[in-house]
């Protein structure tokens, strides 16, 4: 039973960073350090750099800059977008960090499964942005910016303290996104054709022809 309890709970903290580092990296590393330094987890070795406070420190500032950018119509897509280099590498090196000292076949493993969860949350993220980005008013981006942070924080914190219960959440949000993300490319593309058509017709020269 003992031997049980430790799969799930390497398990969840996998998932979980990964899973988090696709919507909020920032965040992600900022909860997991603060609840290192506080004591309420005991990192694998792979994972202890993060409650270094250099590493803390660069996170803080990085966290800073995204609060405000990601709360930015259009600049939080291009955030986004940059990012996606970013995030999902991270989600990986977390989520091969998170499983100790393994055998390496097991932390290849854990970086695949990660790097496309990390990618999947990223994606779902940035796909909503450019659609929430067609709101004329800048509430929205706000709100949907908040929630992020506190699924985030709060995902974390779930992964460590109750992993069967964020387990079985993680699924269903699986499930979710599985069958959001057609719709939701589907929505984007149209967001994009309707942009390159604006600026087509912007572009076009005037009609100076009279008609009699």
């Amino acid at each position: 039973m003992e031997a049980l309890d430790q799969i799930t709970a390497t398990l969840a903290l996998t998932m979980g960073l990964a899973w988090a580092s696709g919507i909020n990296l920032y965040a992600t590393l900022l909860t997991l350090g603060f609840l290192a330094n506080s004591g309420n987890i005991d990192l694998p070795p792979d994972l202890q750099i993060v409650a270094n406070p250099l590493v803390m420190g660069a996170a803080g500032i990085m966290y800073f800059v995204e609060f405000f950018v990601d709360k930015t119509p259009g600049a939080d897509t291009g955030w986004d977008a940059i990012h996606t280099f970013i995030r999902i590498p991270a989600g990986a090196m977390l989520a091969a960090g998170a499983v100790g000292d393994l055998n390496p076949a097991v932390e290849i493993a854990a970086a695949l499964l990660g790097g496309s969860l990390a990618a999947g949350t990223h994606a779902t993220k940035a796909g909503t942005r450019v659609m929430i980005n067609t709101s004329p008013e800048p509430f929205s981006n706000w709100i949907a910016s908040i929630g992020e942070d506190v699924i985030v924080v709060t995902g974390v914190w779930a992964s460590i303290n109750h992993p069967v219960s964020f387990l079985i959440a993680l699924v269903l949000f699986v499930i979710l996104m599985i069958w959001l993300l057609p719709r939701i490319w589907t929505s984007v593309k149209r967001v994009f054709r309707f942009i390159i058509a604006w600026f087509q017709k912007e572009d076009s020269p005037p009609d100076f022809n009279m008609h009699q």
